[in-house]
């Protein structure tokens, strides 16, 4: 009965797809509690304290850097040594009252405990790539649960090559990959391309990246949780029962039952060598032919082959076009990359020249942006290489966008001078046609030929100038309502976009 009941329940959260979610999760965050303390904050950074240290026992590490306020020396460094997007540190929403870096799981209990008595809303953070800023703002008076410290990952190889890992969710996709690597050459995760994203969110919401087609999600691999509720009880799969384990897994529903303490993964097999290669070609040179026909065979090739595009403004005035950039990885090596490639998709032209071998890890490194011959320490770096403001959106395609829809995109990516506007459409298919879309709350499997982000990003970080910048982007997503899902228009939750909160209740034109 309960097993009928959740597949019943996930069958309509994939029908419903993100708007369902959406609306779940913002409703959550808006609820606001009644705390008559607000007006002073020195009795309740006091009274937390005394709580936590309670809760905790005298026995306990200091808390001089564990519990941080406004006035604390660390407080501004620790708040905004993980923000990815510093368009939020313009933001007049409040900031929290108290900053929670907890070293054991004890202090995460104390806290939660703690914020209930003292009416304090939580927001929990392990990597700081929330695009919209919600894990450290909130319009009421609330405290963070930075999980920075809590980030230790045992990998477990077995006799016959099968791996587990558990991964506390402190800790980066970039130190979960270097772990891997340095216990395995034939051991991989599916999870997403940039390094420092937090596990805790990125799995919670799904995560993908280079090994979608092949293995699926990140949140696929899941096999148990640790989980602190919030009457603080540390709960594991059979104690949170399968209901709240399915729910915490790919629809962004774990901050909605707790705090994520660490997840336990399944591995995946990947070869000791792998081809790479990037492709590049303007409007000149056939982008817009290109990335036609891209759409009707990305999803259906072998599953070993991810081809993504990114298509972006580029070039100066008078002459400005769009560059598109076809990125792939191949789970095996040239020699068998090159007649795939010549059957499915001669247009492109690869060549032998064009591609490169490597290791998987070394392909962790390229995907991220690194230099060949950067040392596997770098995946170590917990903050963005390189970090500007930006905007982004998503939406999943079903159908193939005509050319003359896709010109109208590319005179839309030119016309925004000022800033890098891109495009970056990750292929499905493969695996991910063939789970169950009841198996997690992951609502976008069969039937989307890929996922679709937008992304606009600026050096100058004013507010006039993200007004700008963010008009163009809701100019851009208007246009793309024919082309892409409907009834609901889907969106991708790990790419959090607060506008869809107003799109909800009113029409976009009036955003």
């Amino acid at each position: 009965m309960k097993q009928w009941k959740r597949n019943k329940e996930s069958t309509y959260i994939a029908k419903m797809g993100y708007y369902y979610l959406a609306l779940y999760y913002f409703t959550l965050l808006s609820s606001s509690s009644s705390s008559s303390l607000a007006s002073s904050s020195t009795p309740i950074e006091k009274s937390f304290r005394d709580c936590m240290l309670t809760q905790v026992g005298d026995n306990s590490t200091s808390f001089e850097t564990t519990i941080l306020n406004s006035t604390s020396s660390l407080y501004t460094q620790v708040l905004e040594s993980s923000q990815q997007n510093p368009r939020w540190l313009n933001s007049s929403t409040k900031k929290p009252l108290l900053i929670v870096t907890p070293l054991h799981v004890s202090q995460v209990q104390a806290a939660i405990i703690c914020s209930r008595k003292h009416e304090l809303q939580v927001r929990v953070r392990s990597g700081g790539h929330d695009y919209e800023g919600l894990s450290f703002l909130c319009e009421t008076p609330f405290l963070i649960i930075d999980l920075i410290h809590l980030r230790s990952i045992e990998i477990n190889l077995d006799d016959d090559d099968d791996g587990t890992a558990w991964v506390q969710t402190g800790a980066t996709l970039g130190e979960l990959y270097y772990k891997i690597a340095k216990e395995s050459e034939i051991h991989g995760f599916p999870g997403g391309l940039c390094p420092s994203v937090g596990l805790g969110g990125h799995i919670s919401g799904g995560g993908f990246g280079t090994l979608v087609r092949k293995y699926g999600l990140a949140a696929d691999q899941v096999i148990d949780a640790y989980l602190v509720d919030v009457n603080g009880k540390v709960l594991d799969r059979e104690k949170m029962g399968e209901d709240v384990f399915w729910a915490i897994r790919g629809g962004g529903g774990g901050g909605s039952f707790g705090v994520i303490l660490a997840w336990k993964i399944r591995l995946v097999r990947v070869p000791p060598i792998v081809t790479v290669f990037n492709i590049q070609k303007t409007l000149s040179e056939g982008a817009s032919k290109l990335v036609h026909k891209w759409q009707y065979i990305a999803n259906k090739l072998h599953e070993d082959l991810f081809i993504r595009v990114i298509a972006e403004n580029s070039g100066t005035n008078p002459i400005r076009t769009v560059k598109a950039s076809f990125n792939s990885l191949f789970l095996g090596r040239t020699q068998r990359l090159i007649p795939l490639m010549d059957e499915a998709f001669p247009e492109l032209g690869l060549q032998e020249k064009d591609c490169t071998e490597m290791g998987w890890i070394e392909s962790v490194l390229y995907f991220s942006g690194y230099q060949k011959g950067d040392p596997l320490e770098v995946l170590l770096n917990r903050t963005t290489n390189y970090k500007s403001s930006f905007k982004a959106k998503s939406d999943f395609v079903k159908e193939p966008i005509p050319e003359k829809g896709l010109e109208g995109v590319w005179e839309k990516l030119v016309e925004e001078e000022e800033a890098l506007a891109l495009l970056i459409m990750d292929p499905f298919g493969g695996k991910m046609d063939e789970i169950l879309e009841f198996e997690i709350p992951f609502p976008h499997r069969k039937g989307n030929l890929y996922n679709l982000q937008y992304m606009v990003k600026w050096e100058e970080n004013g507010i006039e100038e993200s007004k700008r910048h963010v008009r163009w982007m809701r100019m851009l997503y208007r246009y793309m309502a024919p082309y892409v899902s409907r009834s609901p228009r889907a969106a991708y939750f790990n790419y959090r976009d607060l506008d869809l909160e107003i799109e909800l209740v009113q029409d976009p034109k009036e955003i």
